[in-house]
């Protein structure tokens, strides 16, 4: 299968304006190397993440038993993801449809967890415009509906929302995060990040990514604070 819509045939779905989908599976840097403006897969990107957001209160709100708003809130957050979305790309071979430009897909970019979770938002976004909201509901409980009563694995757990409610149980102050240090060349750094709640240091964590280091500073945090 060399589109998009060949695997949605192959899976039972009827796809009808073909345009959509090859929009869906378009990253910016083809676009802007093809010049084809206003052509990539953000917009689509915008429409499938509000699907998602939809979709999943309402799967969360009816849930049983029922759970309160702040279990809602960490379900979703750890659930609707990006390390998640990227994961169910792969699994259902989206991946294969995209199209990226040279530098992007020399620099590994079809496997990169951020493009990977903005395809998938953006196919279901194009879903959900082509052939309605019923399609997009019978994707996403066969695929992503399991997954809410999963174990989750350690890249998928948000510690920053956990540590966010704890904090928010005792203050209404908000916890921000500051870069302590960021070592190792250019195209492979290594980022130590702070969690702080006003000018007090509750964790740190060390990552490749500032935001994988964020959420090892929270876990950090948040361990200490629960002991």
């Amino acid at each position: 299968m060399n589109k998009f819509t060949e695997w949605l045939e192959a899976n039972g779905y009827k796809p009808n304006e073909e345009a959509v989908y090859e929009e869906a599976c378009t990253h910016s840097s083809f676009a802007n190397e093809h010049q084809k403006k206003g052509k990539d897969n953000e917009r689509l990107e915008f429409m499938g993440d509000a699907v998602l957001q939809v979709w999943s209160a309402d799967q969360l709100f009816h849930m049983e038993p029922i759970l309160r708003e702040g279990q809602m809130t960490t379900l979703r957050a750890q659930t609707v993801c990006e390390a998640t979305l990227a994961k169910l790309n792969k699994k259902l071979g989206w991946y294969r449809y995209l199209k990226l430009g040279v530098g992007e897909e020399k620099n590994g970019g079809r496997n990169r967890d951020s493009i990977l979770a903005d395809q998938f938002e953006a196919c279901l976004g194009a879903i959900y415009i082509d052939q309605g909201y019923a399609s997009c509901d019978r994707l996403l409980k066969e695929y992503m509906l399991p997954l809410f009563t999963s174990e989750k694995s350690e890249d998928v757990k948000d510690y920053k929302t956990h540590l966010q409610e704890v904090i928010q149980a005792d203050t209404r102050k908000t916890i921000q995060y500051r870069c302590l240090e960021e070592v190792g060349p250019s195209n492979a750094p290594t980022f130590t990040m702070g969690v702080y709640l006003d000018d007090i240091l509750l964790g740190t964590g060390t990552s490749s990514t500032k935001k994988k280091a964020e959420q090892l500073a929270a876990r950090d945090a948040f361990t200490k604070m629960v002991k």
